[in-house]
């Protein structure tokens, strides 16, 4: 039998970051599951739920992963994970959707609002300023559920919202 457990932790980036955090887990007989990384300015978010063995105490892997150099500093939680570690059919990603444009303040808001109209669930959101000439650029990626019957719709209304805020919208199925 094994414990399921969420691992967060906030630190600074830096090469072979993922390699010590994994690498770790493994020795320690986790199993990981849904796993997320991402760069965050110059820091960096790993978060993973994952299986443990029953005789690994949750407190032992926070100590073993406070022990890592590579997380000096580090903001760390390791936690009991109580809701399902599999995720069910609305989770599953039917779309990738990329907005960009120039960057505005509520621009998420008013994309993400489009979604609960449709029924449609965000599996994944990014986004980022990125440089450019004459100020920041936003990129806004999503992969996200959409019902297969409102699929046309939904889509058409993302891209109507974006077009609204003066921004491009590209997307995929997935």
């Amino acid at each position: 039998m094994a414990n399921t457990a969420l691992i967060s932790i906030i630190c600074e980036d830096r090469a072979g970051l993922i390699s010590a955090i994994t690498a770790r887990l493994f020795d320690l007989g986790a199993n990981l599951g849904d796993t997320t990384f991402a760069v965050l300015g110059s820091g960096a978010e790993f978060t993973t739920v994952c299986e443990l063995p029953t005789d690994v105490p949750l407190e032992t892997v926070e100590g073993d992963m406070r022990g890592l150099p590579e997380l000096k500093g580090a903001k760390l939680t390791v936690s009991p994970f109580s809701y399902e570690s599999v995720h069910g059919p609305s989770a599953e990603i039917t779309h990738r959707i990329e907005i960009h444009g120039e960057d505005s303040p509520g621009l998420i808001a008013r994309l993400s609002e489009v979604f609960v109209e449709f029924g449609a669930n965000i599996v994944r959101l990014n986004s980022s300023r990125v440089p450019a000439v004459g100020g920041a650029k936003y990129v806004l990626r999503l992969a996200v559920w959409i019902p297969e019957a409102k699929v046309e719709t939904c889509l058409a209304t993302v891209a109507n919202t974006a077009g609204e805020l003066k921004l491009t919208c590209r997307w995929a199925a997935v």
